[in-house]
């Protein structure tokens, strides 16, 4: 069996791996083909291009590197056509697996998907071209699956979240250990979580900084990226001026570091789920473009909440700060909200319920199954 799996971030590099070690346990003889990150390279056979290479967030940001773009879906074609798979597995990033789907549909290819893309957001339409095109969907947010069958007549499978399985696979933890380790003191910490991108780093970062600067009873601690090397961060300290803390970096390490941490500042993404079920308080951020937020706000006019939790919870669980409202002052106002006890337990209390809701663990070796048997099929 030859596989040909595309993801195009950090998140969909997590699951991807862990999807390639269930669909080997299955199938040892089988080969991988993938366009993904480090985690997915160390599992797959050939890693053709690292996503830092081809992914870029935001619209204007998409408009200035469309011709980039534009080539590398072409190369993902020549090299799907030489690799000839017996099935294409799209992870998430809808924007190039979309294209590429159409495109392999057309030559005949069976195409997965593994992580809906966010049509219940925008771009609706798009489920029209998934029913088109797409084989098997497979969806991890407990909504999706009514909402593709009951607005759209079209049947996929939950198969829980990945995180969970992500967060159990890890080694067993020695807080101690740990903080001897990368030398950290005895006082609490608060983790910032800038993403994994350039650009989110380079916007956010200097901003998170510059509200924790005064905070003298608590340490600081940047979950670093695993592409991404302590330096590349320590640049961005060292241009911030206002950060008074002694503020340390830590990469490859994003869940250890929230196994230990008291609140968290988090960008945007996949990492507010991650801080939730790791049950830390947080502050959620985002800052684009204002070109690509003035175009954002005008696709997705009704758009409630931006991040996971609050998503799949309905409500304000976490707040959110976006664009010119993440700013020093609203981050040190939530911040100390957030570190207030009774806070504390009520947003525990909500992350209770939305880890019963994510439907248990397994969610790589279901996907796994299921392909394998769509395939003996």
């Amino acid at each position: 069996m030859k596989y040909y799996i595309i993801a195009g971030e950090a998140s969909g590099d997590l699951h991807g791996s862990n999807l390639i070690k269930e669909l080997k346990k299955n199938n040892p003889k089988a080969n991988f083909r993938c366009w993904g990150g480090d985690l997915m390279k160390s599992q797959c056979n050939d890693l053709v291009m690292h996503y830092e290479e081809f992914s870029y967030m935001g619209f204007f940001e998409v408009i200035i590197n469309i011709n980039k773009i534009l080539d590398f879906i072409s190369i993902c074609k020549k090299d799907i056509e030489n690799y000839k798979p017996d099935i294409i597995i799209y992870i998430d990033y809808p924007g190039f697996n979309m294209r590429i789907a159409k495109w392999a549909k057309n030559k005949n290819f069976t195409n997965h998907f593994y992580i809906s893309p966010k049509v219940w957001v925008w771009k609706e339409k798009r489920v029209k071209l998934i029913k088109k095109v797409i084989d098997k969907m497979y969806v991890i947010l407990p909504f999706e699956e009514g909402y593709y069958r009951n607005k759209h007549n079209y049947k996929v499978d939950f198969v829980g979240h990945p995180l969970l399985d992500a967060i159990e696979n890890e080694k067993t933890f020695n807080k101690k250990e740990f903080i001897d380790n990368n030398n950290l003191s005895t006082k609490p910490i608060i983790a910032l979580l800038p993403g994994s991108r350039d650009q989110e780093i380079n916007k956010l970062l200097p901003v998170m900084l510059e509200a924790v600067s005064n905070l003298r009873n608590y340490q600081i601690v940047i979950a670093g990226a695993p592409s991404k090397s302590i330096e590349y961060y320590n640049k961005v300290i060292r241009s911030n001026d206002s950060s008074g803390n002694l503020v340390k970096v830590i990469c490859n390490e994003t869940y250890n570091i929230l196994r230990v941490s008291t609140a968290a500042i988090v960008t945007s993404g996949t990492a507010t789920l991650e801080t939730a079920l790791f049950k830390v308080p947080q502050v959620v951020c985002y800052k684009t473009s204002w070109l690509s937020y003035l175009i954002g706000r005008l696709l997705i006019p009704d758009l409630k909440y931006i991040s996971l939790v609050n998503i799949i919870l309905d409500k304000e669980v976490v707040t959110e700060l976006i664009q010119g409202d993440c700013n020093k002052t609203n981050l040190v106002i939530e911040l100390q909200k957030i570190l207030n006890k009774k806070n504390m337990s009520s947003m525990f209390n909500n992350y209770d319920l939305l880890h019963k809701m994510l439907g248990g663990k397994g969610a790589s070796k279901k996907t796994a199954d299921l392909i394998e048997k769509y395939m003996k099929n």
